[in-house]
């Protein structure tokens, strides 16, 4: 679709900062073998405009924050790509990949899943749960926190200590 282009195109020249985010999200495992194209590209970019995407291509593999507007042009939209653009590094620790729609007219298959109303910016976590909904820009530092509450997100912490303390059994 030549319109998401133009989106993740915009997005990108308008916050310099996506194109470090963009980097960092690269460095993530690449897609798992057989995994649709669309997908492969989606965890590389930061933000990313929605083609056709759906929640369950990232059960299991990845959170979701999807911010929908009506136009690209929308204040609250701009606020909350600049917000998130701000502290990628935060976001990729969490396994969040970022996903924009302006274009209610195209009715993408994520848009009508979640059903959004003008502004709106939907938190799904790994379970495909959608975990928050909320109709203003959410900072990084919020949205974080949210995550980290979840059961899957405590559950990954406690997993990552059980391993470092593993490892330093290991290496006495």
């Amino acid at each position: 679709m030549r319109f998401t282009s133009i989106i993740l195109g915009l997005a990108l020249a308008l916050f310099p900062m996506a194109a470090a985010a963009q980097a960092l999200a690269a460095t993530d495992a690449p897609p798992a073998e057989g995994a649709p194209q669309a997908e492969a590209e989606t965890v590389d970019h930061f933000p990313i405009a929605i083609t056709d995407e759906r929640v369950e291509d990232f059960l299991w593999r990845k959170r979701l924050v999807v911010v929908f507007a009506d136009t690209p042009l929308d204040p609250s939209y701009i606020r909350q790509i600049e917000l998130l653009t701000a502290r990628p590094e935060d976001l990729v620790e969490r396994d969040v990949v970022v996903l924009t729609d302006t274009d209610p007219a195209a009715r993408s298959a994520i848009r009508t899943e979640l059903r959004p109303r003008g502004f709106a910016m939907v938190i799904v976590d790994k379970d495909g749960r959608v975990l928050l909904r909320k109709p203003s820009p959410w900072d990084v530092r919020e949205i974080t926190r949210a995550i980290d509450k979840t059961p899957l997100r405590q559950e990954e912490l406690r997993d990552a200590r059980d391993a470092d303390a593993r490892a330093r059994n290991l290496s006495q």
